[in-house]
């Protein structure tokens, strides 16, 4: 799979605070590719100078092969289309007047697709209504039905579900994928709320204070999850003696529940538990969360074990 972008030792200073840090990425054509991590690691900064709102202080990236300091790359960008921290909308247009509008900016002369991607959103039934009285979420999927204008290649989107309520968050979901799948657009996506971005990732990339901590697909990721067996027994503290002695990673929640990490059957956790007069109640899956992942990254990118 070619890469749409490539990003390579890109670095920002705001005098002598370092935003970013030497970031390298490449972003699959036809990828879904997840910018992960929390409010202030970067995430909106390196976005911001991908679509031209912002200069690098170091470092190259190139888009669809065109260098970043190619005069080229201006043409190249109106193949991007990006929603950056808020969505670039009139409040007081009806969609299909924001849209018509953005039609006419990049020089288009036809409207006719303007009802379909106005579908493709699920804003075709909004009329004249203004923008400015739509819900978050429907000012969301406007802004992404303005940043589709032109059928761009590549779609940048900050935060696109955050602060929208579960249904809107499924909603934004199955648009993302529509528009990945229907059009082949290659999306990058930042979001702090992992879970929901495993939903729709092809790819990742987890950021921290500016730095590149780690960057796999997204089946890689499953494979790294920490598998875990939650155990409800009569009592934890009888039984992690016998634990610590076989050399099995465990983790106590309380005086009756446990998780255990290493590969072991059921049959040898009942015979441990016997040794120590200890009852087993249940044993049930409990792997560890994608957002547990990320912060175990984060913490031995931080030294704490």
């Amino acid at each position: 799979m070619d890469n749409v972008l490539e990003i390579k030792n890109l670095c920002k200073d705001y005098g002598k605070f370092h935003v970013l840090k030497s970031i390298t990425l490449d972003i699959p054509n036809g990828s879904i590719f997840g910018l992960v991590g929390r409010n202030g690691a970067g995430k909106t900064t390196l976005m911001r100078i991908l679509t031209g709102l912002s200069e690098p202080t170091s470092g190259t990236y190139s888009l669809a092969g065109i260098e970043s300091s190619d005069k080229k790359i201006l043409s190249v960008r109106r193949r991007m289309g990006s929603i950056i921290e808020s969505p670039a909308i009139y409040k007081n247009l009806s969609a299909y007047d924001n849209v018509k509008l953005q039609y006419i900016n990049l020089g288009m002369t036809s409207f006719e697709s303007i009802p379909d991607l106005l579908e493709l959103v699920d804003l075709q039934g909004t009329g004249k209504k203004k923008a400015g009285k739509f819900s978050l979420g429907m000012r969301q999927r406007l802004g992404i039905a303005v940043a589709l204008c032109g059928k761009p290649d590549i779609l940048i989107l900050d935060e696109p579900i955050n602060g929208l309520d579960p249904q809107g968050i499924i909603q934004m979901r199955e648009i993302l994928l529509r528009i990945n799948h229907e059009r082949h657009t290659t999306i990058l996506i930042s979001s702090h709320i992992l879970e929901e971005l495993s939903k729709l990732a092809t790819h990742y990339a987890f950021i921290e204070k500016g730095e590149i901590l780690q960057t796999l697909s997204s089946s890689e990721l499953m494979g790294k999850v920490r598998k875990a067996s939650r155990l409800k027994v009569t009592s934890t503290e009888r039984l992690c003696p016998v634990f610590d002695r076989e050399c099995i990673e465990y983790k106590v929640e309380d005086e009756e529940t446990l998780d255990i990490f290493t590969d072991i059957t059921a049959s040898k956790v009942v015979a441990l538990a016997n040794e120590a007069n200890v009852e087993v109640i249940s044993i049930t899956d409990n792997n560890e969360s994608l957002e547990g992942y990320f912060m175990n990254l984060v913490a031995k990118r931080d030294g704490i074990s």
